[in-house]
This record gives C-alpha cells, sequence and structure tokens, in this order.
C-alpha cells in the first residue's frame, strides 16, 4: 500500500505541475500603432479589451513611436521584448505582478503593474 500511495502523490504533484506550467506558459502578445488619427481612435477604443495599454509621448503630448519596451514577470524573468512601432500598444498577458521598462532618447521610464480583472493602462512621459 505505501508504495502505492508514493506513486498516486507523485502523479498528482506532476499534473499540479503540468497545470501551473501550462499556466504560465500563455502566449504573451503585444500589437502596437496608432499612427494617424484614424489608428490612433481605434487603438485607445480597443485598450478597454486587452489586459494592458500603453501609451507613449513626450510631456507635451505628442505621440512617440520606436520606443524599447521590456516586460519583466514578478521574478525579474524578461517574458516579451519589443520596439514599439507606434505610441499606443495593447498587451495580452496573464494575470499577475510586472514591471514595463520602456526606452527612448537615453531615457528610461518604468512602471509596476498588476494585471488582474480590470484593464491597466500605462502612460510613459519622455
Amino acid at each position: 500500500m505505501p508504495l502505492r500511495s508514493s506513486r498516486l502523490l507523485a502523479a498528482t504533484a506532476l499534473c499540479a505541475a503540468a497545470l501551473v506550467c501550462h499556466a504560465q506558459s500563455e502566449p504573451i502578445q503585444q500589437k502596437c500603432g496608432g499612427v494617424g488619427s484614424d489608428e490612433s481612435t481605434r487603438f485607445r477604443a480597443e485598450m478597454k479589451d486587452h489586459p494592458l495599454s500603453l501609451l507613449f509621448a513626450r510631456p507635451d503630448g505628442d505621440y512617440l513611436a520606436d520606443v524599447e519596451v521590456n516586460l519583466t514577470d514578478a521574478s525579474g524573468k524578461t517574458v516579451l521584448e519589443w520596439k514599439a512601432g507606434g505610441p499606443v500598444c495593447l498587451v495580452d498577458l496573464p494575470a499577475g505582478r510586472y514591471t514595463v521598462r520602456a526606452r527612448s532618447g537615453g531615457a528610461t521610464r518604468e512602471h509596476q503593474v498588476t494585471v488582474g480583472k480590470t484593464p491597466v493602462r500605462v502612460d510613459f512621459r519622455f
């Protein structure tokens, strides 16, 4: 009996670990745009449909593109890096705590975010 119980316990632990790994391996995707008034309006309207939205602009409000973005999870592991092709980025990712670092013109800005049920919007001003 103890051997059988040990196997059952090991199988249960393996299944639980597989579920955690599956949950963490959800694809993290982003799309950026918002260049031009029509595209900007469309992207801003879509912000409510994505867990995380990023907006890049100058202090005077002029939009920025070509911003380098790094997204890390709570453990500090980079989960996604990209160069924003527009001032608005819509990011689909699992719930959790993240650090978003953005770099433009030699300046770096960093924001801590908690993604959950309500969409989060982060403005970066350079």
